[in-house]
């Protein structure tokens, strides 16, 4: 039965579908089953991993509401045994038809639990916002992982996501679990990056993974190639955090390592930078 574990952030721009993407292919190259879900309607995982829209297609927004089945959406990439499913610019219009609809926020979940038994690992790459497809999202997913700049504005909206996923583990039932934070385009030759990672590890109520992964032309270029890092320049640095990554993952397969708690500490967000 696969781990289901949702790429998170509210803010943009924090790595977020570089983290879903290039973690997927690092598991696979591992040896797990992994499918990536896109569930942004930006679609830039899809993308990354050689979806052309132009050619249309249905797209996991066909899935959710009925009118694709998993086979018809599983696409393989250029990695064996990483497959994906695509997302499209009209994923957006879920917003709108679900709203009005009796357990509006299970139909992802609903979708991927026919295919969790295929896999060892289902990422979900979600919108930059606290949306209905976000919370479809974390409702499908058993762990979240949260990429987190290393700059002090992404450090602000932290303390909302934890609330909002406290809210679904209270109020919905449903017992998420938070693998931990990700620190992302980090320079250790910045003093911000420095108190950032610093502040982070300190106060965030929850595990902060070990890895840093570092500002890298590499991931910056490597979704132009429509392909994961490791097919790009698999020795580059960005290539090596995202290794190091996936050994973390993998390394909780057996126990369980994600404390409970409050959603922040009484010192979280009180960052001196």
């Amino acid at each position: 039965m696969a781990r289901v574990i949702a790429i998170c952030n509210q803010k943009g721009g924090v790595g977020k579908t570089t983290t879903a993407v290039n973690l997927g292919a690092y598991l696979a190259l591992a040896g797990r089953r992994v499918l990536l879900v896109d569930f942004d309607p930006q679609a830039n995982a899809s993308s990354a991993l050689g979806y052309d829209q132009a050619k249309g297609g249905k797209s996991i927004y066909h899935g959710i509401i009925g009118e694709a089945t998993q086979e018809e959406l599983i696409l393989p990439s250029q990695i064996y045994n990483y497959h994906f499913i695509p997302a499209a610019p009209h994923l957006a219009g879920a917003l709108v038809e679900l709203v009005g609809m009796p357990e509006r926020e299970y139909f992802l979940r609903k979708f991927l639990n026919r295919v969790r038994h295929q896999y060892d690992y289902i990422l979900i790459d979600l919108p930059p916002s606290l949306s209905l497809l976000a919370l479809n999202g974390l409702m499908a997913a058993d762990e979240v992982i949260i990429p987190v700049q290393a700059e002090y504005y992404s450090l602000e909206g932290l303390g909302q996501l934890l609330e909002t996923i406290e809210l679904i583990k209270n109020n919905l039932d449903h017992p998420i679990a938070i693998s931990g934070a990700l620190i992302t385009m980090y320079n250790k030759r910045e003093h911000l990056s420095r108190e950032v990672a610093k502040n982070l590890r300190e106060h965030f109520p929850h595990r902060v993974f070990a890895v840093e992964v570092p500002r890298s032309v590499a991931l910056a270029e490597a979704p132009s190639y429509s392909r994961p890092v490791i097919l790009y320049r698999p020795d580059s640095s960005g290539a090596e955090a995202y290794r190091r990554l996936a050994d973390e993952v993998i390394a909780d397969e057996m126990k369980t390592s994600v404390p409970e708690g409050a959603a922040a500490s009484k010192d979280f967000g009180d960052f001196n930078v």
